[in-house]
């Protein structure tokens, strides 16, 4: 985590969610965010949780959310 400072001083591209269900039925909560490493072949994550079930959805974030 040596880079972590610098990617703290952007803003994430990505935010990560737990995803419980299929369709519209499917429950989402969001756990956090990612950033792209420098080089574009990766990402760093951060999580403020880790779900026990379901599954992690990393998506691009959406314009003007915080």
């Amino acid at each position: 985590m040596a880079n972590r400072s610098s990617t703290k001083s952007k803003k994430p591209t990505h935010e990560a969610f737990v995803a419980i269900g299929e369709g519209e039925s499917a429950f989402w909560a969001k756990l956090g965010a990612a950033w792209p490493h420098d080089d574009g072949k990766g990402f760093n994550v951060e999580l403020i949780a880790l779900p026990v079930s379901g599954r992690i959805v990393i998506r691009e974030r959406k314009a003007g959310t915080a």
